[in-house]
């Protein structure tokens, strides 16, 4: 029976980050389709201004994802981003973003949210700027979701609260407190995967899963 991943996540989520040799990974396993849905987390009442504490505590925790994964945390993103007093910590514009590639080309979101992630942790580039996450799209040949995210419109605003709407209502349905998290469904059952257990040993637990 088809089985579909529902990944919740938040683009600026170190652990989400942690995830990403995990995640192409699971559109190859047979009869799995994943679906994407963005939480808003650190949007809206989530966000908050960058200051030096929670800029150390954010490297910390980050030290920690980079030995577990391998994901690399560069001093670029260190100096210009846990650096930066001005703009906010905020994933609503990323989030945005990733939206209008759902509605314009959805086979490619995960490519795109691999991108801004890269973009914030390896590059140290503003993902809260929707021109930063434009040209980021148009060098990906998104440029109908490039285009939407630098002007987002009633209909992708819409779109995108929807989204989180339905991401949040798994989140309380399965009493989940933070991301990233995976639920599996296949036909009416549904179950939350420990996706924790993936970061050491990724193929062990893609095995399980496909045992599943």
């Amino acid at each position: 029976m088809q089985k579909t991943l529902h990944y919740l996540f938040d683009p600026l989520c170190g652990w989400c980050y942690g995830a990403g040799a995990i995640l192409p990974r699971l559109r190859e396993l047979p009869g799995v389709s994943l679906a994407l849905l963005p939480t808003g987390l650190f949007s809206d009442e989530g966000a908050r201004q960058m200051d030096a504490a929670f800029a150390g505590y954010a490297w910390a925790n980050d030290q920690r994802i980079e030995r577990l994964t391998g994901q690399t945390f560069s001093q670029h993103y260190r100096q210009h981003v846990l650096g930066d007093r001005e703009r906010r910590f905020d994933s609503g514009p990323a989030t945005v973003a990733l939206t209008a590639v759902s509605l314009t080309d959805p086979t490619r979101e995960l490519e795109a949210l691999m991108a801004i992630q890269h973009a914030r942790y390896v590059d140290g580039s503003d993902i809260t700027s929707h021109t930063c996450l434009a040209d980021l799209l148009h060098g990906l040949g998104l440029d109908a979701a490039a285009a939407r995210t630098e002007l987002p419109d009633a209909e992708l605003l819409g779109a995108n609260q929807a989204r989180l709407g339905r991401a949040r209502t798994l989140m309380q349905e399965f009493d989940l407190h933070g991301v990233p998290a995976l639920i599996v469904q296949s036909g009416a059952r549904r179950a939350v995967l420990d996706l924790s257990t993936a970061y050491p040993n990724p193929q062990a637990w893609l095995n399980q899963l496909a045992a599943i």
